[in-house]
């Protein structure tokens, strides 16, 4: 009879490709262990100034002449808004669409890098190489294939657009007026050439900071394969590392990005 062991979940992931004869049975993890990185899709969820945003139409909600209890809903969204991820489609023409991102750059080892106070002082600010290897000094080098998640602690004005993007205006008037941290270009181009993460995410509504024209951090970015989550949520609750990003979009089939359910699980 074959045993049976109980493994982490970052160890059965590296397992992944293992001999078919080979039984492991995944252990799941305590529930203070999961901490949702996911802002609810409602009413309220910040969108582009000149997206429409989420839209629920109610449909059936209550029990029917068979007498059981039945709800439908329709929804509407753009792809990118909310906590969702673009795709290096998105600003790169041969880039990968959100369906076809490769599984192993969603899900992986993950580090947090605090740049709240920098973000505090400068609300414009871009993340620079300097803010890595100050917190590679700390916690070592950030691991080739790591998932790497900014915390600009902007996170905490959610759902409060003026405060979160820098104005509550709508249309190309409210798109010249973002302000909001972001990560630069020569960063992103050193995270993906010399660390070779797999991906990067923030709790801002993008990649580039605010008053950015030309999305240079995007295209750095998806040029070289690297997809990024957006306006991801809770990243207080976080360490520095020891913990795994399980991050799962939408499946839209050539679709530039879509929304996203992230979660990071935390090492025993």
């Amino acid at each position: 009879m074959t045993t049976v062991r109980w493994l982490p979940l970052a160890l059965v992931l590296s397992l992944v490709g293992c001999a078919p004869t080979a039984r492991v049975a995944v252990k799941p993890p305590a529930a203070d262990r999961i901490v949702d990185l996911t802002h609810s899709f409602d009413a309220q969820t910040i969108y582009w100034p000149t997206e429409t945003g989420f839209v629920m139409t109610p449909g059936d909600h209550g029990v029917t002449d068979k007498g059981y209890f039945y709800a439908s809903n329709a929804i509407c969204t753009p792809e990118h808004g909310g906590t969702h991820v673009d795709a290096p489609l998105h600003f790169w023409a041969e880039g990968a669409a959100v369906d076809a991102i490769p599984l192993t750059r969603l899900i992986g080892p993950a580090v947090l890098v605090d740049v709240s106070a920098q973000a505090k002082a400068n609300r414009d600010y871009e993340v620079a190489v300097e803010d890595f290897v100050g917190w590679e000094r700390g916690n070592g080098v950030i691991p080739e294939g790591a998932i790497v998640l900014l915390r600009t602690g902007f996170g905490a004005t959610w759902p409060d657009r003026r405060r979160y993007l820098g104005t509550d205006e709508r249309g190309a008037k409210g798109v010249a007026q973002l302000h909001f941290p972001g990560l630069s270009a020569a960063a992103a181009a050193w995270l993906a050439d010399v660390r070779k993460i797999h991906a990067v995410g923030l709790d801002t509504a993008s990649i580039d900071h605010g008053p950015s024209t030309l999305f240079a951090t995007h295209v750095a970015l998806f040029r070289r394969g690297v997809p990024a989550f957006e306006n991801v949520a809770n990243l207080d609750r976080l360490p520095n590392k020891g913990f795994t990003v399980v991050a799962l979009p939408m499946k839209i089939a050539g679709g530039s990005g879509g929304p996203l359910r992230i979660v990071a699980i935390i090492d025993e």
